[in-house]
């Protein structure tokens, strides 16, 4: 899918000249961005594909993997040239020289991390939860996420060696679904034949495309990796290796969870379920506790929510500090020296949406707010090939980019119109905000 533009096979190749020490490693890179992407949409969301598909849940798996990867051979390209960017807004401004375009660009990443975060307590507070405590879903979504806020204000600190950990708990638990239904259909029960059964009536070309907009939402994160380019050790030869590694193994493992999903229990079962994944294991037999899985599900759920806000809470702040967004959103503790305000202000937005919006609903929003970032970065690659850098970086087949817009358009043609009202109304919101600071910083 790739070529290089030069050959980088050493250190000696880094750019140099950055504030930051350059101390991740391949390894380190890999799982960060593993952690990042495996997160806990998986968790929740196949019960809401087997609405869509059936029993075939690897499909859209699949096929949202292929479209993740056209975006990240894009970022791939651009992190590698420019080790130093700060990510998607950025590359925006560098490609397009337009302070609008950078804020939409921005301005949706935030958007969809604080709707993501929305539809994470939604998870939080469903089948999972409900194996520990019987609380109405709602108000325990809104309670988890003042929980999140106040850990946020407090100060959290985060390193890519404690991602490992997180990594590991996560990963832990989706193996124990593909290793409980192994067991079973090894006992001689399940049934292999759903995995390729559609709903009735469905057509399956319509119904994979439609569940591919959902599961995409389960790759989301690789993104992010953009923002530690200039802390990655010969990011040249050890970013593109690392981000393409990471996707395919969350992929693979994805659909296995999708076909051992399929063979324990019937479609109509699983789209029951906010827990779909506990019903699972429970269908297995192997005798894995409720309360083991449910906490495993449960600590993914909750620190893919935490680190999601911690994200959206620190780049609204930026945007503050820098005069996109009104400066009262700027404002922190005295002695934490947290963004309260941010912290306030997204957690609100957050609690407004986990009353508003389904957890289908919530994942597509995510998802078309994401696909007007990668639209922007795809394009970004293509118009940056005339600005040459002195330094060895990866570059991507023309092609790639190309039909990275392609998929995304795609993508977005398949959102429904209460989606795209969800994002009109997110971005309406940024804009409003955007014209008050700008008005303001001219007083």
């Amino acid at each position: 899918m790739t070529s290089a533009a030069k050959a980088h096979t050493s250190d000696s190749d880094e750019p140099t000249g950055g504030k930051l020490k350059r101390r991740i490693t391949g390894p380190l890179l890999f799982l960060f961005i593993l952690g990042d992407v495996l997160g806990a949409g998986i968790y929740a969301l196949m019960g809401v594909l087997a609405e869509d598909v059936g029993g075939v849940l690897w499909a859209p798996l699949l096929v949202a993997l292929l479209l993740a990867l056209l975006t990240a051979g894009s970022y791939a390209e651009l992190v590698t040239k420019y080790p130093k960017a700060g990510g998607a807004a950025v590359f925006a401004e560098r490609a397009f020289g337009r302070p609008a375009v950078s804020f939409l660009v921005g301005f949706c990443m935030l958007a969809a991390g604080v709707t993501s975060a929305a539809g994470l307590a939604l998870a939080f507070a469903g089948d999972y939860l409900a194996t520990f405590v019987d609380i109405p879903v709602v108000p325990a979504a809104i309670a988890f996420l003042a929980l999140v806020a106040c850990l946020n204000a407090r100060g959290i600190s985060e390193s890519v060696k404690s991602n490992m950990v997180m990594t590991v708990v996560e990963l832990t638990g989706l193996l124990i679904v593909v290793i409980a239904v192994s067991v079973m259909v090894g006992a001689g029960r399940g049934d292999l034949g759903r995995i390729t059964q559609f709903p009735d009536g469905a057509t399956p070309a319509l119904a994979i495309l439609s569940a591919a907009i959902v599961a995409y939402y389960s790759f989301v994160g690789f993104e992010t990796s953009a923002n530690v380019a200039e802390e990655i050790r010969n990011p040249s030869k050890v970013y593109p290796a690392a981000l393409f590694s990471a996707l395919i193994t969350a992929g693979v493992l994805y659909a296995l969870v999708g076909l051992a999903s399929a063979t324990a229990l019937p479609a109509d079962e699983l789209s029951k379920s906010s827990g779909p994944l506990l019903e699972v294991v429970r269908a297995s037999g192997v005798g894995v506790p409720d309360w083991f899985f449910s906490a495993v599900a449960l600590v993914a759920v909750a620190n893919g929510a935490l680190l999601t806000m911690i994200m959206a809470s620190r780049l609204t702040y930026g945007m503050a500090e820098h005069g996109l967004l009104p400066s009262v959103l700027g404002r922190v503790l005295p002695r934490r020296r947290t963004p309260w305000a941010a912290i306030v202000a997204t957690t609100a937005v957050a609690m407004l949406l986990s009353l508003l919006g389904d957890l289908s609903t919530l994942a597509e929003t995510v998802v078309l707010l994401l696909l007007v970032v990668f639209i922007s970065t795809n394009v970004a690659v293509l118009v940056l090939r005339r600005d040459q850098v002195e330094h060895p970086h990866f570059q991507v087949w023309t092609a790639v980019p190309v039909l990275g817009v392609a998929s995304c358009v795609l993508l977005l043609t398949q959102q429904t119109a209460t989606v795209w009202l969800y994002g009109a109304i997110l971005v309406a919101v940024g804009a409003v905000l955007h014209l008050v600071a700008r008005a303001a910083t001219r007083r």
